[in-house]
């Protein structure tokens, strides 16, 4: 398996290999060998242990947020106004004041860049850092398409027993058909993420797919074949999305997800309080990055949350064109406090307790807006140049990196890829971005095909 090896279930990266390849001269067997590479001398030194990745659908404009142009013709400049921050001479969209507050806590990327202007194409190539085989708004999902970053985190860094490596709440997201890159592909359902689609802001919110029903015991459990039939029966509770589906091939799996009291002990929201869950926003998303929190706290390694399931509409997402029978300004003052409550509460209660330096946040659509109001007054899709927000996890505080244009049109310093943002992830949570995955085919395949950002880490 040439620039590969296979050690105990175990991949090793080209670098570690190559690392190793001569100590065969000096004696050392394949046993020992594989003792070394598992040194922490020799991995990737993490310095997050969770990432929670709130992917923005729709494409948020860098103008209203994180990279306004006050100096810009009106038509670029906006509908808002700017607010101070607390670096010094770096703004952020007045509809931002709790982050801006917190900026200090903060990087902000302000060099994003791809070539990607449909939906479809752009989620996939933000939600896997590999650019997708076509730019086509018919984009759809298939096992040859590469998996999300979760479950490259499932298949290589996988959690504890009785914990779910990689947890997707609370939509599946679509433009028309559904969105790749949100499951394992052909990494194997096994690392498919826990999927929870029912809305935590709701007043009865549970999680029945980890609750065991009244009349079955643990005893009864541990047999085969009272296993297979609560699966079946918990399939049907599951069944929100094919990409859930992966639990049934994972008996062992599901049984300690089902009989783990701590984690199913994350999804009791009940148990936060109700001061606490206010400041999140009583909303779908405010209420989903206080689960995030929960499951990462629990023992979770990646976390995805998805703004809002499709495109369009109120309720729709970042996609801000003007034509969707409601007015750009109404959708932002609907988008915007949202963004600023449940971010700013997510970092400042990450931090009150100990966990903001080993838990690593990461803010980003699939691409940003146009630089130009459009003639519907809004602004259309834009991957030429938009922001993504980091905070946590070993990522330094109070930084910008890179820097747009006047009209935030294109990088002048910088420029950063999905694929760099990929890489910079990895990096973080100590998985070497070169180790090598297969495809369908046997293909070797880096876990990243770009190059972490050094900059960004403290």
């Amino acid at each position: 398996m040439p620039g590969t090896c296979r050690s105990q279930g175990r991949l090793w990266s080209r670098r570690a290999v190559l690392r190793v390849g001569g100590m065969g001269l000096l004696g050392l067997s394949y046993a020992d060998m594989h003792a070394w590479a598992s040194t922490p001398s020799a991995r990737q030194k993490a310095t997050a242990r969770g990432v929670i990745f709130l992917h923005q659908w729709g494409g948020p404009g860098h103008h209203e947020t994180f990279d306004p142009k006050p100096d810009a013709p009106d038509k670029v400049r906006g509908w808002f106004g700017v607010t101070a921050t607390r670096i010094p001479g770096i703004r952020f969209g007045e509809r931002l004041p709790k982050l801006a507050a917190l900026a200090d806590r903060l990087t902000v990327i302000r060099c994003m860049q791809h070539r990607m202007k449909n939906h479809n194409s752009a989620g996939y190539y933000s939600l896997t850092g590999v650019p997708p085989p076509s730019d086509d708004i018919r984009l759809r999902d298939s096992l040859d398409l590469c998996p999300a970053y979760g479950s490259l985190v499932s298949y290589l860094r996988p959690a504890p027993t009785g914990t779910a490596t990689f947890v997707a709440l609370p939509h599946v997201i679509a433009d028309g058909s559904v969105t790749p890159g949100q499951h394992a592909s052909f990494l194997g359902k096994a690392h498919n993420p826990l999927l929870i689609t029912r809305d935590p802001n709701q007043p009865d919110f549970q999680l029945p797919e980890l609750s065991l029903p009244a009349n079955l015991t643990v005893e009864r459990l541990e047999h085969r074949r009272s296993l297979q039939q609560l699966i079946d029966e918990q399939s049907r509770l599951i069944e929100y999305s094919l990409l859930a589906r992966g639990i049934e091939e994972n008996y062992q799996k599901a049984a300690a997800l089902l009989l783990s009291p701590s984690f199913r002990k994350a999804f009791d929201l009940s148990q936060e309080p109700r001061s606490l869950r206010e400041r999140y926003g009583r909303t779908t998303y405010g209420q989903a990055c206080l689960l995030a929190r929960r499951c990462i706290e629990a023992g979770a390694r990646f976390v995805n949350v998805y703004f809002s399931r499709s495109i369009g509409g109120i309720g729709g997402g970042w996609d801000y064109h003007g034509n969707n029978g409601e007015s750009t300004i109404k959708r932002l003052d609907e988008l915007l406090p949202i963004t600023d409550q449940t971010l700013s509460a997510l970092i400042e209660d990450l931090e009150n307790r100990g966990l903001l330096d080993e838990v690593l946040i990461v803010w980003v659509g699939e691409f940003g807006r146009t630089p130009r109001i459009n003639n519907n007054g809004g602004r259309d899709h834009w991957p030429q140049c938009y922001s993504a927000v980091l905070a946590g996890g070993g990522i330094r505080r109070g930084y910008v990196h890179g820097a747009s244009d006047k009209l935030g049109a294109y990088p002048t310093m910088g420029v950063v890829r999905p694929e760099d943002l990929a890489a910079t992830i990895f990096t973080a949570l100590g998985i070497d971005p070169e180790t090598e995955i297969r495809d369908r085919l046997n293909r070797p395949l880096p876990v990243a095909r770009g190059q972490p950002v050094r900059q960004l880490f403290a």
